[in-house]
């Protein structure tokens, strides 16, 4: 069920939606090799917990943790563990912050060290790709039209494997709400777009294989190749014209950008 939201509900999402993002800068800034992934967990589970939030993740079907982080091959619904980041490890961290009636959910990936200009690219490509469908994200446009567009530049222009078995969502009141926001369709299919709808956006993209499979722990998707595999998650409120950005990449990245300088002895 797709669910309308005044302009004030939007403007109250979009504080939880905020704090994800701040979520998000505040991890970004510790990390580097060495670290382990539990211990992210545990520190964006203090931050949620400092700022009024609930961890939207934890308890969700299941879900033991605050955080999904997924390293390299693995696609999404990575268990944090005592896994320590190493040196041209990528990590895909997803974050839920649920406050006042409200979740916010998005999600952005790292490196961690110098990579090979293979993975740079598929970093770029697939944050691009974001940014493409989010302009679609209209009042009158379907998800198809989303969908196309990240499909087109990731898998059309560069050959990368689109992950279809997952995809991107509404969120409001309920983490996941109608409509369902693939990464792959045609122009003009699916669900036709209102005005604030607010959507998850999040293309999944693999280096190599579109196909996954789950871990025996049940949660965690990995490419099926083993190739690597890059995720991006935005939260915008369709709109007439042009989308409503409630989520922020802009701290994320300055936070990254001064965590490489601060730590350039590890890069």
């Amino acid at each position: 069920m797709s669910l309308y939201k005044s302009n004030e509900e939007v403007e109250i999402q979009r504080e939880s939606c905020m704090m994800v993002s701040n979520t998000l800068t505040e991890v970004a800034k510790i990390l580097k090799p060495g670290i382990t992934t539990l211990s992210l967990d545990e520190f964006a589970f203090e931050y949620i917990k400092d700022h009024g939030g609930k961890p939207s993740f934890k308890g969700f079907h299941g879900f033991p943790y605050s955080l999904c982080i997924s390293v390299n091959e693995q696609v999404v619904h990575g268990f944090p563990s005592a896994y320590e980041l190493q040196e041209g490890d990528i990590v895909s961290i997803d974050c839920g912050f649920y406050k006042n009636g409200f979740h916010g959910d998005h999600a952005y990936t790292f490196i961690i060290g110098e990579v090979s200009k293979e993975i740079l690219d598929l970093v770029r490509v697939t944050k691009e790709s974001l940014f493409l469908g989010i302009k679609q994200a209209v009042v009158g446009n379907r998800t198809g039209d989303i969908a196309y567009a990240i499909e087109n530049h990731t898998n059309g222009k560069h050959g990368y494997g689109v992950v279809r078995e997952l995809v991107g969502h509404g969120v409001g009141r309920q983490m996941h709400e109608d409509p369902q926001v693939p990464n792959y369709g045609s122009r003009g299919s699916g669900k036709r777009l209102i005005e604030n709808m607010v959507l998850a956006i999040e293309p999944m993209i693999n280096l190599g294989t579109r196909h996954v499979e789950t871990l025996e722990d049940g949660w965690t998707i990995v490419t099926r190749d083993n190739k690597p595999s890059v995720h991006f998650e935005h939260n915008v409120c369709v709109k007439q014209g042009s989308p409503i950005f409630l989520s922020d990449y802009a701290p994320i990245e300055a936070a990254e950008k001064q965590n490489i300088n601060l730590n350039s002895s590890y890069y």
